[in-house]
């Protein structure tokens, strides 16, 4: 069907393989490839696994791998690496350890000089960003604290952070903590996305204010983007006159380079504009 060519020699080690975070379509000729080729393959479920495997013909042999047992195989599957074997690994949906098992494997990898070789593909985490219109500075906060009081000291962390902010959450909880999710981020856009790439998927865009007459349904997955702050961005663009008194006297004892990091440290603005204005009076003086 297609004609293309893969190198038949593979190096030994552990390769993070993404598999599709719904359509199988989206699988690449690379990772049925590494799949087929591998001695093991480590899966988070490995029903779900299966049927993936099933579709595309690969026969490798699965181990079940999961936040679980994950300590429990260390030994056993870095035994099989030290004899140069190809393992590979795969989580449900996308790209694995992004908030799914694999981060301690990966880690005693490193530890014993390993190699790892990542396989890219699917990721819920960029196919939301790219498709949400907000800006592609963002932060990843995987999933959500089960505990309303993580929730938003993790909130009240980044609320002040000028970063598109993406997780993932249940239709359910999206629900229960509305009121959080507004308390910081009211006067921001947001992007919900459910079951993507999916028969059933659906992307919801309106404004966080609006989010309690938003109705989602309570199946599938959800990843959500909430934009990056405007407010904050406008706000870097200006230094207040307090800000610029303190500029004028730092010029007499200290350098431009000097005050320019304190001063954009201190007061969230930017460097080129604190930069600019200490030239700028610098030049006067």
């Amino acid at each position: 069907m297609y004609n293309f060519k893969i190198n038949d020699s593979l190096k030994p080690g552990l390769y993070c393989v993404s598999t599709p975070i719904g359509n199988l379509g989206d699988i690449t000729f690379r990772s049925i490839y590494i799949l087929n080729k591998s001695d093991l393959i480590l899966s988070e479920d490995t029903r779900v696994s299966s049927k993936l495997l099933s579709r595309f013909n690969i026969n490798t042999k699965l181990l079940s791998n999961h936040k679980f047992n994950e300590k429990k195989n260390i030994k056993y599957v870095l035994d099989l690496l030290k004899e140069n074997k190809i393992i590979s690994i795969i989580s449900d949906a996308g790209t694995p350890t992004i908030s799914d098992p694999g981060g301690i494997l990966i880690n005693e990898c490193i530890k014993n000089k390993i190699d790892i070789f990542p396989v890219p593909g699917s990721s819920a985490v960029a196919a939301a960003v790219s498709i949400s219109g907000f800006s592609n500075k963002f932060l990843f906060c995987g999933f959500l604290p089960d505990k309303k009081m993580q929730i938003d000291q993790l909130f009240q962390k980044i609320s002040n952070l000028n970063y598109s902010i993406v997780f993932f959450i249940s239709p359910k909880k999206i629900k229960k903590i509305t009121a959080q999710i507004q308390k910081y981020f009211d006067d921001r856009d947001i992007l919900i996305t459910r079951e993507m790439t999916k028969l059933h998927e659906e992307y919801i865009r309106d404004k966080v204010k609006n989010l309690n007459n938003i109705k989602i349904s309570e199946k599938g997955e959800i990843t959500v983007v909430i934009s990056e702050n405007s407010y904050l961005e406008n706000r870097l663009q200006v230094i207040e006159e307090s800000v610029k008194k303190k500029i004028i006297k730092l010029l007499k004892k200290m350098s431009i380079k000097d005050i320019t990091s304190k001063i954009s440290m201190e007061h969230n603005i930017s460097k080129k504009i604190v930069y600019d204005y200490c030239l700028k009076k610098k030049n006067e003086i």
